[in-house]
């Protein structure tokens, strides 16, 4: 292997494998504190990705990087609630964020489309002083001594070089680079679900302040589709459900899986009825994943990189900003100490193992056949404040006496032992 000074590789103090959003808040965040940042994207921007909807306590995040008002002067849609239907069609009242949150911050926030708002945070990301290279990919992750210390690169055109960092930040969402090549993928043993979207056009929106609302129309079987109004006159509508109830029959078939769940829920019969599909069918395997650990010597995982838990919440942009913003802060404070093994990163760990397990046992009484939140709610009225915190992504919080109502009614799952720092060298000194 190369050495640091060899001719043709370069040093920065932090290289982030991945452009995506948790890559880019990440990088966003180091610029702030001066450090030289790179960030090496596979792909070339704008492209497609899933996850579009924002929850409220994505703000702090956003807010952080300078991206809230690139958002307010975007054409995406304004999200201000988020609403329950049954296969009947029978739509709940919807919850609006501003009856709990101030209304200038966290209580309106934005259902996007990934192309343009990844692109927007790239952009930002540029701006503040981060080196984005797009078309480069990383080849292999460097190791000395048994620690981390940068990565190989191939360029566009196949020609290959090498970065050397004290810090290596992965933030390749589900590809999951380390986790995947360290064999640290780990999955949840109740959590097994497919999901299957596409895109209409022309579809029926609701009214006024309601025309940006999230909806999650339940299916038998616990399944429930998503329905995301987006700009351009589109909405993103998908079913997401254990795979052996969606591929029931032997149907593997994405398109036929879909407009096969499609008359289980009327409203979704209907709010599609008027539109047209306009975009490719895709299906997901099993998403739902932890890594056994969020960091090494010279190593640190974030966003889908670190784990993805569910769609249901929309959490996963949340998470991935969230994590971006915290990791970037550990390692700028690593590069403080000059100490970049993997026990820096406990605090991070903590912060990330907290806020998955809380949002975890949501989804976990979400699923449960036998429950639904408004069951606890009706019981203890007074619950409603922090289940709705909580849904709303401030899970960074003591939310025990929550979750003791709910064991009156539900299995409230056992933290996993995954996601903390690896047991590295702690003496390990920055490079």
């Amino acid at each position: 292997m190369n050495t640091p000074d060899t001719p043709g590789t370069e040093r920065c103090d932090c290289v982030i494998i991945g452009g995506g959003p948790a890559g880019c808040s990440a990088a966003a965040v180091l610029a702030q504190h001066g450090r030289q940042v790179i960030v090496l994207e596979r792909e070339r921007f704008p492209r497609y990705h899933i996850g579009e909807s924002l929850i409220p306590f994505t703000y702090p995040s956003l807010e952080r990087i300078g991206m809230i008002p690139k958002l307010r002067a975007s054409s995406f849609p304004k999200k201000y609630s988020v609403q329950f239907v049954a296969p009947s069609g029978r739509a709940s009242q919807p919850f609006y964020f501003y009856n709990r949150y101030d209304r200038e911050t966290v209580a309106q926030t934005w259902q996007v489309l990934r192309s343009e708002f990844d692109q927007m945070m790239m952009d930002n990301t540029r701006s503040l002083g981060a080196d984005v290279r797009e078309e480069s990919t990383v080849t292999e992750l460097l190791k000395r001594n048994g620690r981390y210390v940068g990565v190989r690169v191939r360029r566009a055109d196949g020609s290959e070089y090498e970065i050397h960092a004290p810090v290596t930040m992965d933030c390749t969402g589900r590809e999951a680079i380390a986790a995947t090549r360290n064999a640290w993928r780990r999955g949840d043993p109740k959590l097994s679900k497919v999901a299957v979207w596409t895109y209409y056009e022309g579809s029926v929106r609701d009214p006024g302040i309601d025309e940006g609302a999230t909806t999650v129309a339940f299916v038998p079987k616990k399944g429930w589709f998503w329905y995301i109004p987006q700009h351009n006159n589109r909405v993103s509508v998908g079913v997401v459900a254990d795979g052996k109830y969606l591929t029931r029959g032997g149907v593997k078939d994405p398109k036929t899986i879909f407009h096969r769940e499609v008359p289980e829920n009327k409203w979704i019969e209907q709010h599609l009825a008027t539109g047209k599909s306009c975009g490719d069918y895709w299906l997901t395997a099993e998403y739902t994943f932890r890594s056994e650990y969020c960091a090494d010597d010279g190593l640190v995982l974030a966003g889908d990189a670190y784990g993805f838990l569910d769609p249901v919440f929309s959490s996963g942009l949340m998470l991935a900003l969230k994590s971006g913003v915290a990791a970037a802060d550990a390692v700028h404070q690593a590069l403080l100490e000059g100490d970049c093994s993997s026990a820096q990163f406990a605090g991070y760990a903590a912060m990330m193992q907290e806020g998955m397990e809380n949002m975890r046992k949501l989804v976990y009484a979400f699923y449960d056949p036998k429950v639904s939140f408004r069951t606890v709610t009706d019981k203890y009225p007074e619950m409603h404040g922090l289940l709705t915190d909580c849904l709303s992504g401030d899970v960074n919080r003591d939310f025990s006496t929550l979750f003791d109502a709910f064991r009156e009614f539900t299995e409230i799952p056992e933290p996993l032992p995954f996601g903390l720092p690896a047991p590295g060298r702690s003496s390990m000194i920055a490079g």
